[in-house]
């Protein structure tokens, strides 16, 4: 029996999958809609892809509008597996944004963070916490990626 994945998925994942539905991002992404990897975040964490999807630069270069950001997050919060912060280790990372990013994986167990800011998460290795870009998490995890961009 195959476990499902429990994986972090850093900010900067959620806007290159936002920027390109034929790259690696939006492929994990696909993969946390069908149930094939579990999305752990904080009430924190959400917040900041909400904030950082609703940015006009990212906007722009993502060509959505706020509507369209805010149907991704509302279906994205039914997806997430919800993580509560028992505990804060604060200060490990160089970029206050990421130790939530941090925090959630710790908290949650997560298998990994998934994240291409790889040398950001380093500390992560004191919590046991491999930090993989997309493509690492797909060879680590044996995920199949399927490619259907009608969804």
């Amino acid at each position: 029996m195959k476990l499902t994945p429990k994986l972090t998925i850093d900010t900067n994942i959620l806007v290159a999958a936002t920027r390109n539905r034929h790259g690696p991002s939006f492929a994990l992404m696909q993969l946390v809609r069908q149930g094939a990897v579990v999305m752990c975040c904080s009430p924190a964490l959400f917040l900041e892809y909400e904030d950082v999807l609703k940015r006009p630069h990212q906007l722009t270069a993502s060509g959505l509008l706020i509507s369209d950001v805010e149907a991704i997050l509302n279906e994205l919060a039914g997806l997430i597996s919800p993580v509560v912060t028992h505990y804060q280790w604060r200060p490990q990372l160089r970029d206050p944004s990421d130790e939530m990013v941090l925090e959630a994986a710790a908290n949650a167990q997560a298998q990994a963070i998934v994240t291409y800011n790889l040398k950001d998460f380093l500390p992560a290795k004191r919590f046991g916490i491999p930090v993989l870009n997309p493509e690492q998490s797909f060879r680590q995890f044996n995920l199949a990626v399927q490619r259907n961009l009608t969804s």
